[in-house]
């Protein structure tokens, strides 16, 4: 029986990453593997705080934001009905759209990333992905995606932000090469080329 793994899925807004999670997902489905698809900010109690704040519905600093990642995160993970690593335990692929590199590269635009990075240290050390897939394009036509395909933007979705964020992925990746595992993927491909090099990736874990 194949081991469990964990993969988590990151870029900027408009990059991508979720479509490739879902094929992802499908494709494993398809060959008998038990995988939960997840995602964060979580649709629970505190994620549904994070989205109210994403979308104005609800004031929060960004130092506040970073701390409910946190609190989400660990709910995410260790949970009894939902959480990952459970669900882990019980056999099933993870495949996560966002992760703790989110948070670095995110919050990190606003405030010390290395307060975040020690801040998300115990989710990392729960559970920690066997590979992180960075989709890598650029914050422009990552806003052109945004524009086509959402009536509405949220809090950190302008260009500006995004070039920043970008910067904050890449600083991320060289701060933790030596702990994390992190393949970064050309996302201006079409999207059946980008997943079958994702399948590619993956394969060594199945």
């Amino acid at each position: 029986m194949t081991n469990p793994f964990f993969i988590a899925f990151e870029g900027i807004d408009g990059s991508g990453k979720s479509t490739q999670a879902k094929l992802l997902r499908e494709a494993l489905d398809k060959s008998g593997q038990k995988v939960l698809l997840t995602a964060e900010p979580t649709n629970q109690t505190i994620g549904s705080l994070i989205r109210a704040a994403f979308s104005g519905r609800m004031e929060a600093d960004h130092r506040t934001i970073a701390g409910l990642f946190v609190a989400d995160r660990l709910d995410h993970i260790l949970h009894s009905e939902y959480g990952m690593l459970p669900m882990q335990q019980n056999g099933y692929h993870i495949i996560c759209d966002r992760y703790y590199f989110s948070s670095y590269a995110y919050q990190g635009v606003h405030m010390s990333m290395d307060w975040v990075v020690k801040a998300n240290s115990l989710s990392a050390d729960l559970l920690r992905p066997d590979l992180h897939i960075f989709i890598d394009v650029s914050p422009e036509s990552a806003m052109e995606r945004i524009h086509s395909s959402r009536p509405d933007k949220e809090l950190y979705e302008t260009l500006d932000n995004l070039k920043k964020v970008r910067d904050q992925y890449f600083k991320a990746f060289d701060l933790l090469k030596d702990q994390e595992n992190v393949a970064i993927i050309n996302g201006d491909q079409k999207i059946e080329s980008l997943h079958k090099e994702v399948m590619k990736m993956v394969s060594k874990y199945l």
